[in-house]
């Protein structure tokens, strides 16, 4: 593909993505795997996977880390270089970003009188279901393959992400430790990274 038509449509689908994302990072993975991974494939599942431990893993919100990334794989995907490749990073980040900075900044001044109307308080009632929903969709998807089959969509473990009894294990101590004991996530992000150098 032409470069500025690719880079053209980075930039648009991730404005997209980030128009309509709400509740923060975990909220906006099923989005971005949905378009640049099933509707554009640009990258592969296990790919995006990888970039989304990553995105974990690196310092700030986990939706732009996810989206820097994804921008630079896109590029290499299609051929080019380092350069471009990191200029792709940062129109997928801009992209990402935009939206969030100018409806704040349009609503900034406008929320201190709508901010007690039944309309407004409508609206973030029905939002905050959806995000959940989205934070939910978000789990699914980097546990189970979807596969478009003839009955309809058929389910299937990731392998990748869970190659054996041992990670299973790992998956279950991290749950526990997060839900039942409120464990600190970096804590719990460092604590499996040493395990994992033991155990594979």
């Amino acid at each position: 593909m032409d470069l500025t038509l690719l880079l053209l449509e980075v930039f648009w689908t991730f404005f997209v993505i980030g128009m309509f994302t709400f509740g923060g990072g975990y909220a906006i993975m099923s989005l971005i795997q949905s378009q640049v991974v099933f509707g554009k494939a640009w990258i592969t599942e296990e790919t995006f996977i990888d970039i989304v431990a990553i995105s974990q893993m690196t310092p700030g919100p986990v939706g732009l880390n996810c989206s820097t990334y994804v921008g630079y794989e896109v590029m290499r995907a299609a051929g080019y270089g380092q350069l471009l490749a990191t200029f792709g990073s940062f129109v997928a980040s801009l992209a990402i970003v935009l939206p969030s900075f100018l409806i704040v900044l349009a609503i900034a001044r406008a929320y201190a009188k709508f901010h007690e109307n039944n309309l407004w308080k409508g609206a973030m009632s029905a939002l905050r279901p959806a995000v959940v929903g989205l934070i939910g969709a978000a789990a699914i998807v980097m546990v189970f393959r979807i596969s478009p089959g003839s009955e309809g969509p058929a389910l299937s473990l990731i392998r990748e992400n869970f190659p054996d009894g041992k990670s299973w294990l790992l998956f279950a101590a991290a749950f526990v430790a997060s839900w039942k004991f409120k464990a600190d996530p970096v804590v719990v992000l460092l604590s499996g990274a040493v395990l994992g150098l033991f155990l594979y």
